[in-house]
């Protein structure tokens, strides 16, 4: 076990991290790619994973996070199983994201960038998705939900609970 944060990161992710980085043929302009397989085994990148993975590529540690804090994909806190995200762009809130989002804050009982008591979900509010003509726009993980009223949202909630 690795601390980080007061947490206990296993070293078999870590293990798992390295094998991955050292099968790949170049390091050089891959940073991106290597923080996206470093998510996906920590489910998030702590501090300690990012220092890990500066002194693994031989860069500042600063420059890890620059890319980590630069964009949206990439948590540096724990999300819960599946990431709910809404769309605040202008499309979306001119039709009504924040009913949307407000909704969803009381059926969830969280804020945005918290995690239900039970780690299912994540609440996160995103600049724009890009589908802006199916506004107002909900993605849970990979699936975006489209034109999406206030009725709707248990039934989408649903869908992942079970």
């Amino acid at each position: 076990m690795v601390k980080a944060l007061g947490e206990d990161l296993p070293k078999e992710k870590f293990d798992e991290l390295e094998k991955f980085i050292d099968s790949m043929q170049t390091t050089k302009g891959a940073l991106i790619e290597i923080l996206h397989k470093a998510q996906d085994i920590f489910g998030y990148l702590p501090r300690d994973v990012q220092l890990y993975i500066a002194r693994k590529l031989g860069i500042p540690g600063a420059e890890v996070y620059g890319v980590v804090s630069f964009y949206s994909y990439f948590t540096t806190k724990p999300r819960g199983k599946h990431t709910i995200s809404v769309c605040m762009g202008t499309a979306c809130f001119v039709k009504g994201a924040e009913r949307i989002a407000t909704k969803l804050k009381e059926k969830l009982g969280i804020e945005a960038d918290e995690i239900t008591k039970d780690g299912l979900f994540t609440l996160k509010y995103v600049r724009c998705i890009g589908a802006c003509g199916l506004a107002p726009v909900v993605m849970v993980d990979d699936k975006v939900f489209g034109r999406v009223k206030e009725d709707e949202i248990d039934e989408i909630l649903d869908k992942y609970r079970s």
